[in-house]
């Protein structure tokens, strides 16, 4: 067929790509579940309105605060008609804890704390454990980024008791998460650990992998922390090489989300197929392949940036 275009009196390139645009047919336009990068949950755009984050921890209030109780992989929340709620009242009669609870924010005017539930404490029937990986998505992006905070948040609590430099105990600084040494002086603030994850295209499939410890049938992205001397984008080369054999090329930043298991801060990317076979080492990583975009496996949930990336970018 000859193009419809050919011998057109408006020739140039403005003019004819402006008659392209009119004949191509409506796409319709695809609907994000979360359409900014900054909302993503564990991102504090996410948070709920009312929502206030403490500059520091804050004394503990018992009559009526909302509580992020967390065991294990879970926070454990309310249910009602499937539907989770976090716990709301004061200090649970049946709650056993080794540390106390962290009064790290105020929701709608009311105290919000985080606090850890030990393993073998058995929690009463109008609780459920709720996996922060659940595959299905219970808890609100709003509720999982409030107890995911609290997570992060908890975490440094513990890891912050002593200096690094010289093993003295760290007192809390006045306006600021961090902490300070009581016989150095040195100051401490919250890790947090950046990581590199990409999507690797090669035309119409997708390079994912599998690890031993994910679900059977489960794939994702290549991702890991970043090297000493390191831009994320060598980051994201190097770990597609390591994990999969292949290299990359074209990298393109995409996206970033904070991720308090216990404390990563992941950046996306998208990246193009260069050359290379899949190579896996059977440990870290026991299977990668190439996937059709029509036809992708069972993918990571969409609170995750690797499912961002993956909807997004293919």
């Amino acid at each position: 067929m000859s193009d419809p275009l050919f011998g057109a009196s408006c020739k140039t390139p403005a003019a004819v790509a402006a008659l392209k645009r009119q004949l191509k047919p409506a796409q319709p336009e695809r609907q994000y579940r979360y359409p900014e990068t900054v909302n993503l949950p564990f991102n504090r755009q996410a948070l709920p309105d009312g929502f206030v984050l403490h500059p520091t921890p804050q004394p503990l209030h018992d009559d009526n605060a909302v509580w992020v109780l967390l065991q294990g992989g879970t926070v454990l929340m309310r249910e009602e008609q499937d539907q989770l709620f976090l716990p709301e009242g004061p200090c649970p009669a049946w709650l056993y804890l080794k540390q106390p609870p962290l009064s790290f924010a105020t929701l709608q005017g009311r105290a919000v704390q985080v606090a850890a539930v030990p393993s073998g404490l058995q929690i009463p029937p109008e609780l459920v454990a709720e996996p922060f990986n659940a595959f299905r998505e219970r808890i609100t992006p709003e509720q999982m980024t409030i107890a995911g905070i609290g997570k992060q948040l908890l975490h440094w609590q513990r890891m912050s008791r002593f200096c690094s430099y010289c093993n003295a105990p760290l007192e809390q600084l006045p306006e600021s998460w961090g902490k300070k040494c009581t016989a150095c002086n040195n100051e401490h603030f919250p890790h947090i650990h950046p990581c590199a994850i990409v999507l690797i295209r090669r035309d119409d499939q997708l390079l994912l992998i599998h690890k031993p410890e994910w679900p059977v049938g489960r794939y994702s992205l290549v991702a890991g922390f970043l090297d000493v001397g390191e831009s994320l984008e060598e980051c994201a080369i190097r770990e597609a090489m390591e994990e999969t054999g292949v290299t990359i090329r074209n990298v393109r930043y995409i996206a970033s989300q904070a991720w308090p298991f216990p404390s990563q801060m992941m950046v996306g990317f998208v990246a193009d197929y260069a050359y290379g076979d899949i190579k896996v080492d059977g440990n870290e990583i026991d299977d990668a392949r190439w996937f059709t975009i029509g036809s992708l496996p069972s993918l990571p949930a969409s609170r995750s940036i690797a499912r961002f990336l993956i909807d997004s970018c293919s």
